[in-house]
C-alpha cells in the first residue's frame, strides 16, 4: 500500500486544483498514469500465471495481485441466499423439469454426446445452445472427431466444426490438440473417462481443470460433467453434489444483483484487472454463492431440492440472467395518441393501447428499453416471452428472485458482472507489454 500512495503522489504531484490544469500538466498526468497503470521495467519482478513465469505489467499489475482480494473483499450473504433459495422453492413447485432441460442430443447415442460434447466444452462452442451444429458436423463425417484425427490435424478440426470464425484461434488449436492427448495418453475414448477415474466425477474434473493446456476451467468442466449426468450418457458415478454452478457473466450477475454476493466496491472494468484476478476470484466466490444457496435450499425442502448446485445452473443463466435480467422490455409511445406501453418485441410499429381499444392501428415508436422487473409490465413480458420460450414455466408471473433484488427500491443498482481479457492469446495480456520510457504496447483488436 506505500508504494502504491507513493505512485499517487508522484501522479498528483505539482497540481493545482484550484484551477483547470493546462496541457503541459496534462501530459505529464496522462504519462505517468500510463507509467503507473501499463508499463513495467527491468526488476519488477515476475508472477507464476497457468504453469508460466511472466514479468508484472506495471506496477500496478503488482500492486493489484498483492492486494486485490483485500480491495474487493466478497461475501456470501445468508438472508439474501435464503430468499433465492425460497424462489427456486417455488419455481420448483411449478416446474421441476425446469432445472433439468438442457438442449436436444439431436438423436445421438451416448458415446456419441459425450465426444461431441467433450471436444466442444473447452472450445467455448457456446456448447448447449450449438450443440445441435457440432451433432450435424458428426453426422455428416463421424471422423472429423476421431482422437487421433483431432490430435494430428487440428486446424482442419476447427475448421470442419465451423470455429474458425471465432476469435483466439491459436489457443483453441491448442485446446483440440491437448483434449486429445489426454485421451490418447490413457488409451481411452471420451465416453471411458469416467471408469478411467474410478466413476468418480470430482476426480475427472480435477484432471480435466489441472492439466495444462486443455481449456478446461471450473465452468466449462463443470458444465460438461452436469450434461453428461443429466442425458444419462454415465449412471454410474460418485460426486455429483460437488459440482457446482457453472459461473458466467449470467449467473455472477444474478448473484450480484440479488445481493447473495456483495463486494466492498463495484467491479473494477477488466482494463484494470490485469492478468484477470478480479475474474478468477469472483467466478470461485459466485460458485460458493450459489452453493450456499442450494445448501439452504436442502435444509429449507430436503425432500423437494435438486441433488446438486450445478443443476441450479442452467434456469439461473439460461431463464433469469439471459431472458429476464435484461434490458429487454421495450416502452413505446403512441406518435398520434400518446399512448405509452410496454411491448415485448422490439419490432413493434403499432400503439397495442389503441389497438386492443378500437381494433384501429396507430402507429408508435420504441423510445426506451428496460428491465422488466423495474416496471409495470413485467408480467407482460414473462407471459409473452418467457412462457414462449419455456412452456413449463406458463405459471410464472415475474422474476422469482425480486424479493432478494428489489428492482422497485430507489437504493438499486443494476450491478454489472466482471468481464475478462485473455492472459495468453493474440489479444491477451501477455502481448501488451511496454517498457518504461517506449510508449506503445497495450492490448488490441
Amino acid at each position: 500500500m506505500e508504494t502504491f500512495v507513493s505512485n499517487l503522489k508522484q501522479i498528483l504531484q505539482g497540481l493545482d486544483f484550484a484551477s483547470t490544469p493546462d496541457i503541459a500538466t496534462s501530459r505529464r498526468v496522462i504519462a505517468e498514469l500510463n507509467r503507473f497503470l501499463y508499463t513495467n521495467h527491468e526488476g519488477i519482478g515476475t508472477t507464476l500465471e497457468l504453469g508460466s513465469e511472466y514479468e508484472f505489467l506495471s506496477d500496478f499489475h503488482k500492486f493489484w495481485k498483492a492486494n486485490y482480494r483485500e480491495i474487493l473483499n466478497p461475501t456470501i450473504d445468508d438472508k439474501k441466499c435464503g430468499i433465492v433459495a425460497d424462489g427456486l422453492h417455488e419455481v420448483f413447485l411449478l416446474s421441476p423439469e425446469s432445472f433439468l432441460e438442457l438442449y436436444d442430443t439431436c438423436g445421438l447415442d451416448k458415446e456419441d454426446i459425450c465426444r461431441v460434447r467433450y471436444f466442444g466444452a473447452a472450445q467455448d462452442f457456446r456448447g448447449s445452445r450449438n450443440f445441435s451444429k457440432l451433432a450435424e458436423a458428426y453426422k455428416s463425417d463421424p471422423s472429423v472427431f476421431s482422437v487421433q484425427h483431432i490430435h494430428d490435424n487440428p486446424e482442419d478440426f476447427l475448421k470442419e466444426v465451423g470455429v474458425t470464425k471465432l476469435s483466439q484461434s491459436d489457443k483453441r488449436v491448442n485446446f483440440a490438440k491437448r483434449d486429445a492427448e489426454f485421451l490418447i495418453e490413457r488409451g481411452i475414448e471420451p465416453f471411458e473417462m469416467l471408469e478411467c477415474f474410478d466413476n468418480d466425477l470430482v476426480k475427472l474434473r480435477a484432471a480435466l481443470i489441472n492439466t495444462a493446456g486443455m481449456g478446461f476451467g471450473n465452468k466449462k468442466a463443470d458444465m460438461f460433467l452436469r450434461d453428461m449426468a443429466v442425458h444419462k450418457v454415465w449412471t454410474n458415478y460418485v460426486g455429483f453434489d460437488k459440482l457446482d454452478v457453472a459461473s458466467d457473466v449470467n449467473t455472477m450477475k444474478v448473484a450480484l444483483r440479488t445481493g447473495i454476493l456483495k463486494t466492498e466496491i463495484p467491479l473494477v472494468s477488466s482494463f484494470l484487472d490485469i492478468f484477470c484476478y478480479q475474474y478468477v476470484y469472483m467466478d470461485r466466490m459466485n460458485a460458493k454463492a450459489w452453493r450456499r444457496v442450494w445448501e439452504i435450499w436442502a435444509q429449507r425442502y430436503p425432500k423437494e431440492c435438486v441433488t446438486s448446485p450445478c443443476l441450479i445452473d442452467y434456469f439461473v443463466y439460461r431463464v433469469i440472467g439471459r431472458e429476464c435480467c435484461d434490458s429487454k422490455l421495450s416502452v413505446f409511445k403512441g406518435e398520434e395518441c400518446g399512448h405509452m406501453f410496454y411491448w415485448h418485441s422490439p419490432k413493434n410499429k403499432t400503439c397495442q393501447t389503441c389497438f386492443a381499444e378500437s381494433g384501429i392501428r396507430k402507429p408508435a415508436r420504441q423510445i426506451d428499453k428496460v428491465y422488466p422487473c423495474t416496471c409495470d409490465g413485467e408480467s407482460t413480458y414473462y407471459q409473452a416471452v418467457v412462457a414462449k420460450k419455456f412452456p413449463s414455466l406458463n405459471d410464472l408471473k415475474g422474476c422469482p428472485f425480486k424479493n432478494a433484488c428489489k428492482p422497485r427500491d430507489d437504493k438499486f443498482v443494476m450491478l454489472q458482472p466482471p468481464k475478462s481479457i485473455s492472459i495468453l492469446g493474440r489479444t491477451g495480456w501477455t502481448t501488451a507489454y511496454s517498457r518504461e520510457g517506449e510508449g506503445g504496447g497495450g492490448l488490441q483488436a
